[in-house]
């Protein structure tokens, strides 16, 4: 009886649509509320989970992303981490004066640090609620966020992903450079390891000089800002300048590989998998590489997709997906997924956390809420 089930706990932005929506889905299912703690006040006290009864819990811990309050609170708890790791780094007593500026990129690394400290905090906190039963574990969190661990412990596992280099935080454009001649990578991309949502990402061609390369960030009066707009960059300084912001911060670096096409689109996949198993699959298209649906790309067709890919290349993509889940100790992953030109291969490109906001997308009657609190209560 859904009545006898556990309680559920929410770590996340009260009001954000991520929130709202789960709990849209715990009505259907016949459920109380989730109880919200707000990601602002496990940051800035991490004890008010103490608080709460030592009773059974399901605790889902959601994106802290889209709101300013959580990023000063990120960007405080990371100052010190970040101090001589030779990124951009704005002092704890000036982050409280920052304009709230639309789009802006500040101290992306730092930002990160200060999250994992707050992660860190939650298991902490977690490991003295036992009978808490956490969804995704913090630690697998924190693993997801950094493209560079996943890209190598991927590999490991033998699954398929983009050749990628090992460039230090800090490595200079020219050595970008040189390192891509040596790999023999006509194409490359270079985004944040911390990154999401193509947030801090370029398309870089090396070419002749600088070269050229596609991104969404620009720069404005007050530092780095993203746009909605993929936007093409040839002019030297400028290509040198947007490398240098992203290596600084610390960046995979990856083969772009050339992708399958959909109906003379490019297109990739975001593979939701649930308890290990591949569920939901969003077919994004673009006639660009970066296939993002909020930079222009658009949502494909699921029959037209699964009509073009050969049966045994989608059989071996879904077990790249099982394989990806596998390696992390979550209930759901979202999973980017490239099949390359002609179907001759695929490669896992990166996996999400929080990569299941897919509003709109059902299977058997079950939006991706409804299945994750079905499976959740198991």
């Amino acid at each position: 009886m859904p009545s006898a089930a556990p309680p559920f706990l929410i770590i996340g932005n009260p009001g954000n649509r991520r929130v709202t929506l789960f709990q849209e889905a715990l009505v259907r299912a016949g459920l109380p509320p989730a109880h919200v703690v707000a990601w602002e006040t496990v940051a800035r006290a991490p004890d008010v989970l103490l608080e709460l009864p030592d009773t059974e819990r399901i605790v889902r811990i959601d994106a802290a992303g889209e709101d300013a309050a959580v990023e000063r609170a990120f960007l405080q708890r990371g100052f010190t981490d970040a101090l001589g790791a030779g990124c951009d780094t704005v002092a704890p007593e000036q982050v409280e004066a920052l304009p709230d500026e639309h789009g802006r990129v500040l101290c992306p690394r730092q930002h990160h640090l200060g999250f994992l400290r707050v992660l860190e905090d939650l298991s902490d906190r977690f490991a003295q609620r036992p009978r808490w039963r956490v969804l995704s574990s913090p630690r697998a969190i924190a693993d997801l966020f950094d493209k560079r661990i996943t890209s190598r412990r991927y590999a490991s596992l033998g699954i398929p992903v983009p050749p990628f280099l090992d460039v230090a935080s800090g490595t200079t454009p020219e050595a970008l450079r040189q390192a891509l001649r040596d790999a023999s990578f006509r194409e490359a991309f270079v985004k944040l390891s911390c990154g999401s949502s193509a947030s801090c990402l370029a398309v870089y061609r090396p070419g002749l000089a600088q070269g050229s390369l596609l991104t969404s960030l620009h720069r404005g009066a007050t530092g780095w800002f993203n746009s909605l707009k993929v936007r093409r960059v040839t002019d030297a300084r400028e290509v040198d300048a947007v490398l240098s912001f992203l290596l600084r911060e610390g960046s995979q670096v990856e083969e772009a590989r050339p992708k399958a096409r959909l109906g003379g689109d490019l297109f990739d996949c975001r593979v939701l998998t649930v308890r290990g198993e591949p569920v939901f699959t969003v077919v994004r298209q673009s006639r660009l590489p970066i296939t993002n649906l909020h930079l222009g790309g658009y949502r494909g067709d699921l029959d037209a997709f699964h009509a073009a890919v050969p049966p045994s290349e989608l059989k071996a993509a879904m077990e790249s997906c099982r394989a990806v889940a596998r390696a992390h100790d979550c209930l759901h992953v979202g999973i980017d997924l490239m099949f390359e030109d002609f179907f001759h291969g695929h490669r896992v490109l990166e996996a999400n956390a929080f990569g299941d906001l897919l509003p709109g997308l059902t299977r058997d009657g079950l939006s991706v809420y409804d299945w994750e609190i079905r499976d959740a209560l198991r």
